[in-house]
């Protein structure tokens, strides 16, 4: 095989891109009738969605802060020589933007170069840190399995210099307690060791060179046949005693046990590299223990993570029941999400953007909320579960027409005690139609004002789930409606 020759999945990503080209040039040719759509690997959140995506990014924060991290912000776009040389093969996938006042920009592909940057730039030496910002890729859309153009990332990183394997245990620790808390299935954390891959690549005859191209092949393991793989490799100059030597080695997966398997080879015990992982990760397995997640966690020798900034142990999260599962509308079929959640420790990018000799050790993880809510959504549709999309608490019922002002009064009163209230914006609306609202609208309760009350200086207060109502006096309203909510 040549090296330096394309591999069928590039030239496939190649042809989809020209096809793509192709067909805008036509449809300007034509001068075709405007579509109105979401433009392609995008799309739109009603209202109902968003209630869950506020629910989960809500318990991402949560877990985020009850471990310590403050949150910071940066530009949705960067200059571009901060994101280049960075992502490996995925490089082709950064939107880059025209050239704008002089400044070659990209828009963000990920959280993690840009909060290196931030860290260099501001001469930062240690911060506990996260983000949730939407970034954006050049990728082909896959809806169904929650793979877009633009999308969230939940980002938590440990930068600064402490012992070996603390931070990264609690990475791990991070992702586990994120994905109990939402329910969303069983699932399984797999790790491994840039230092371990490369000192095997090592030992297996990989020249160095080939070391990048070689990982990112394995990578690809979840997804291809190990045939297939093997033929990647080879499109990428490896030898085929070496691709068979490596498809031993990446097939393995255990916990300490092969960790100590390992170290006790000897072709192993003379790679300095591949030493240095193993000790390392048999430490981080020993910690994974004592935080009482070494169920969720595997030693995983196929994990590779094909982003070039990865400097030691890596980590990727997929869902394993059933439950996790998303149906294709095409074809009707239930596929995967993939992986929920990756990261890694990745010590010498800050280092990239800083001043010589200048470095700042960081371990991260990022949580892929759009494949959460894609099978949040499959199994809310599954189950036909009802979901609110406001927060209101009382909503105000004219009893009969020429009552806007007093209604607006009452607002007024509800607003000012901190009362979530709405009422109809029409000025006579029907009582039915009021009450059949807040039914409709999940609202607990309802007052009732008509020209009784209003001469008693009363309100009724109507439990909606119930229809039972009880006359209260104006100034006892605010109270009365929160020893209701709160019952």
């Amino acid at each position: 095989m040549e090296s330096g020759k394309k591999t069928i999945e590039e030239i496939d990503d190649e042809i989809s891109r020209l096809m793509e080209d192709k067909l805008c040039l036509e449809a300007r040719k034509k001068k075709k009738k405007f579509v109105l759509k979401a433009a392609k690997g995008t799309r739109d959140y009603d209202p109902k969605q968003m209630v869950v995506r506020e629910q989960v990014m809500k318990t991402i924060t949560d877990c985020f802060k009850r471990h310590g991290a403050s949150t910071i912000d940066t530009p949705v776009f960067e200059l571009k020589d901060v994101l280049t040389n960075k992502y490996g093969e995925d490089s082709k996938l950064i939107y880059e933007l025209k050239d704008q006042g002089g400044e070659m920009l990209a828009l963000r592909y990920d959280l993690t170069v840009p909060f290196a940057r931030y860290v260099a730039m501001n001469k930062i030496d240690a911060i506990k840190r996260y983000q949730i910002a939407k970034v954006y890729r050049r990728d082909t859309p896959a809806m169904t399995r929650g793979r877009y153009r633009e999308f969230y990332q939940c980002d938590f990183d440990i930068a600064g210099q402490y012992d070996k394997m603390i931070a990264d245990a609690e990475c791990l620790r991070v992702i586990c307690e994120i994905l109990t808390d939402l329910k969303i299935g069983d699932f399984e954390i797999k790790v491994n060791d840039r230092r371990i891959l490369d000192g095997i690549f090592a030992i297996c005859g990989c020249p160095e060179g080939l070391f990048r191209g070689i990982c990112s092949a394995v990578d690809k393991l979840d997804k291809m046949e190990w045939a297939e793989v093997k033929c990647e490799m080879l499109e990428k100059g490896l030898e085929e005693k070496s691709a068979d030597r490596i498809g031993e080695y990446v097939r393995m997966k255990g916990g300490m046990e092969l960790v100590d398997k390992l170290l006790n080879e000897e072709e192993v015990k003379e790679n300095k590299v591949a030493v240095e992982g193993l000790t390392d990760m048999k430490l981080l397995l020993e910690y994974v223990n004592l935080y009482n997640i070494s169920g969720k966690v595997s030693f995983d020798m196929s994990l590779a993570r094909g982003l070039d900034y990865y400097t030691g142990v890596i980590y990727e999260a997929i869902l394993t029941s059933e439950s996790a599962m998303t149906v294709d509308k095409k074809t009707g079929e239930a596929v995967g999400v993939g992986s929920v959640s990756g990261g890694g420790r990745y010590d010498k990018l800050v280092g990239s953007f800083a001043a010589k000799g200048r470095s700042v050790p960081c371990v991260g993880l990022s949580i892929g909320i759009e494949r959460i809510f894609a099978i949040i959504e499959a199994q809310m549709e599954k189950e036909g579960e009802m979901m609110r999309t406001n927060e209101t608490e009382i909503y105000v019922v004219s009893a009969h027409k020429g009552l806007i002002e007093e209604k607006m009064k009452l607002m007024e009163l509800l607003w000012s005690g901190g009362i979530k209230a709405q009422m109809s914006h029409k000025k006579n609306p029907q009582v039915l139609k009021q009450l059949q609202e807040c039914e409709n609208q999940g609202i607990p309760l309802a007052a009732v004002i008509g020209g009784d009350e209003i001469a008693a200086g009363k309100v009724t207060l109507r439990d909606v789930k119930t229809r039972a109502d009880e006359k209260v006096d104006r100034a006892d309203l605010i109270e009365s409606i929160r020893k209701r909510l709160t019952k």
